[in-house]
């Protein structure tokens, strides 16, 4: 490696070492800080996100009704995230005054949502939608309500699916919301615009590395959870468990034979 990226790299792992840089000042400028503030924005924007396109996605797919709000969503991805920030500040700002910061508060948050609902409400849509038919027309058989069918039988097949999307959505959020700083908010991006305008590149890189980290760790929680919330029947685990306790039986079999 050439001696400049070494002295980048040992730059980074000094800045993110030093401790001067870990404690929060009474205005959380410092690493725990601003975690804490990223970590709070993109809270926000996942549960109003979760609210909206759950339930409205779980509903398109149960009916078949709507289906074009799914294509809408979608075509929600394309739109420019710092133009429109920058677009809802300018027109929601004005009409906040004093020391509050809900006029940059609410234009970022809404960017949030907005990038977060499509996939959410495709991954349901589309969970709902890949149940076998043969195993809703069972459930119907047995005289279940089509509220039922959702909750009981739809919903539970769907997990993995909804699960996939609610990770994607995270993810993107997490890297997206670097865009708080952009308007004098807080985050983990502070320290990219930051290092950016200063030309403080170990700052810059640490605060990329530090997003990173974010994002990886969340996907690993979501990970787990989705693990010991979805039906081990519905991932398919269960089948390769009992494969394996199978195999493990008739090793032990032959053993037993062996040694009679």
């Amino acid at each position: 490696m050439a001696p400049g990226g070494a002295l980048v790299i040992g730059d980074v792992v000094g800045w993110l070492t030093d401790p001067a840089h870990w404690q929060s000042t009474p205005f959380d400028t410092g690493i725990l800080g601003q975690l804490g503030a990223h970590v709070w924005f993109c809270l926000i924007a996942l549960v109003i996100a979760l609210v909206i396109s759950l339930p409205l996605g779980l509903w398109i797919g149960h009916t078949g009704k709507a289906t074009w709000l799914v294509t809408v969503a979608n075509a929600v991805r394309a739109l420019p995230t710092v133009g429109v920030l920058v677009l809802l500040v300018v027109i929601i700002a004005p009409n906040f005054y004093g020391r509050t910061n809900a006029g940059y508060l609410i234009p970022t948050e809404i960017v949030l949502v907005l990038l977060a609902v499509p996939p959410i409400l495709s991954n349901a849509y589309a969970g709902v939608q890949n149940v076998s038919p043969a195993v809703r027309d069972a459930a119907f058989g047995m005289g279940m309500t089509g509220p039922q069918v959702l909750l009981r039988v739809e919903l539970p097949n769907a997990l993995p699916l909804i699960f996939s999307g609610f990770r994607s959505a995270t993810l993107q959020v997490i890297a997206t919301a670097t865009i708080a700083s952009y308007v004098t908010l807080g985050g983990l991006g502070r320290f990219i615009y930051d290092g950016l305008a200063q030309q403080d590149y170990p700052q810059m890189i640490s605060g990329g590395l530090l997003v990173a980290a974010l994002a990886l760790a969340a996907d690993l929680l979501l990970a787990l959870a989705q693990r010991y919330t979805v039906s081990r029947g519905i991932t398919g685990r269960a089948g390769r468990q009992a494969g394996s306790d199978s195999r493990v039986a008739v090793l032990n079999e032959e053993l037993a034979s062996e040694t009679a």
